[in-house]
């Protein structure tokens, strides 16, 4: 057994190790709460009347409303599963752009914020997710044998 006074690397390694669980453990709660909203809103989407016309209200074509949830339900996918990397990050990249447009669109054309609500807080369950997952990314790649 090393002596710690000789080698200060086995004490960051064993105090990382409680620090990066609980980085881990809110990634996945932020992510997964993010998640259930983007599939939500997917769902709503597709099958529901009310927004539908939130749609036409906006002013996008019926078609973008089913394909933004198709890409929705994708992202959604990509965020969950164990894939590559950059595969994450465009995924993460696509969400950006959409809420940030929703929250656009919503605001040109007057909505209330109990309209745009919804919209800003999943921006910032976004915010947060990415936020995390850049940090567990980090912490994953300085860890040797990580993989």
């Amino acid at each position: 057994m090393e002596s710690t006074l000789q080698n200060p690397a086995l004490i960051a390694n064993e105090t990382a190790i409680p620090r990066s669980r609980g980085l881990l453990i809110a990634f996945w709660i932020v992510t997964a709460l993010f998640c259930l909203q983007m599939a939500f809103t997917a769902y709503a989407q597709l099958r529901l009347p009310q927004v539908a016309e939130m749609f036409t209200h906006l002013g996008f074509p019926g078609y973008f409303r089913v394909e933004l949830s198709w890409v929705k339900l994708l992202g959604v996918v990509l965020l969950l599963a164990p894939v590559p990397s950059r595969l994450k990050e465009w995924a993460y990249a696509g969400f950006a752009i959409t809420l940030g447009s929703a929250l656009i669109a919503h605001f040109s054309v007057g909505d209330a914020p109990a309209v745009w609500g919804w919209a800003a807080f999943t921006s910032v369950l976004w915010g947060l997710s990415y936020f995390f997952w850049r940090r567990v990314e980090a912490r994953r790649k300085s860890i040797p044998f990580a993989d």
